[in-house]
């Protein structure tokens, strides 16, 4: 135990031993293992999550891997989720992976409990049927995206996601740094809710640069 926290020993500083502690009890899902579930599987795994379940059925790309910090050129043609899994536990001798490598309707066909969910995928309809599964399961989700120079955040626990018009649409460029900036804004929401900080809930957080390259943040009501 010692050794635990000797590793973490930059957060027990915030948040003490039992809080550090209480997080090898959590388990979360991501769903998706791409540019922002690459960052967020690895600084969760990182910080003592016990478990984290990783949904993914896609394989390697070599044009996805500059915002993918999970992979590396050689990756291509293997399961995202397997290769994240792997580098998490060998990251981290406290967190448990599993690799999920089927769709998002199979994958929820098996009852399971979480924690949190996270939301790493690249379209409206998907997050629509994360919303949907997290509310059946009574468990809350943080969403998630990144185009181009910007990117939106939420913490959803009550609110409606019928806010957003879902539509199927291919998106445009990205920077790698904007995904690993709205990962982070999730990573840390997460972290703070699962070491039971507090969490503004049902908040959108819209984020991105002007113009002059000012980095402009805006917070809207989600609708309940």
């Amino acid at each position: 135990m010692q050794e635990y926290f000797h590793y973490f020993n930059r957060q027990v500083m915030l948040w003490g031993e039992e809080r550090q502690q209480a997080l090898q009890n959590r388990r979360i899902a991501i769903i998706g293992a791409g540019g922002l579930g690459s960052s967020l599987a690895i600084t969760l795994g990182a910080s003592g999550i016990g478990h984290i379940d990783i949904v993914d059925f896609d394989e390697v790309t070599v044009h996805n891997i500059h915002r993918q910090i999970a992979f590396k050129v050689g990756d291509e043609g293997k399961l995202k989720a397997e290769v994240a899994a792997k580098l998490l536990e060998s990251r981290c001798p406290y967190v448990k992976v599993t690799p999920h490598t089927v769709y998002f309707e199979e994958f929820i066909k098996t009852p399971r409990t979480y924690d949190l969910i996270l939301d790493a995928t690249d379209n409206l309809p998907s997050r629509a049927q994360i919303d949907q599964y997290a509310k059946s399961i009574g468990t809350p989700w943080i969403y998630g995206s990144a185009e181009a120079f910007n990117g939106q955040v939420c913490f959803i626990e009550r609110s409606s996601f019928d806010a957003f018009k879902i539509m199927d649409r291919q998106p445009a460029g990205i920077a790698g740094a904007i995904v690993m900036h709205i990962a982070s804004l999730q990573a840390n929401l997460a972290l703070r809710y699962l070491a039971g900080e507090n969490v503004k809930k049902d908040l959108l957080y819209y984020l991105y640069f002007n113009n002059e390259g000012e980095l402009i943040t805006q917070k809207f009501k989600m609708p309940v």
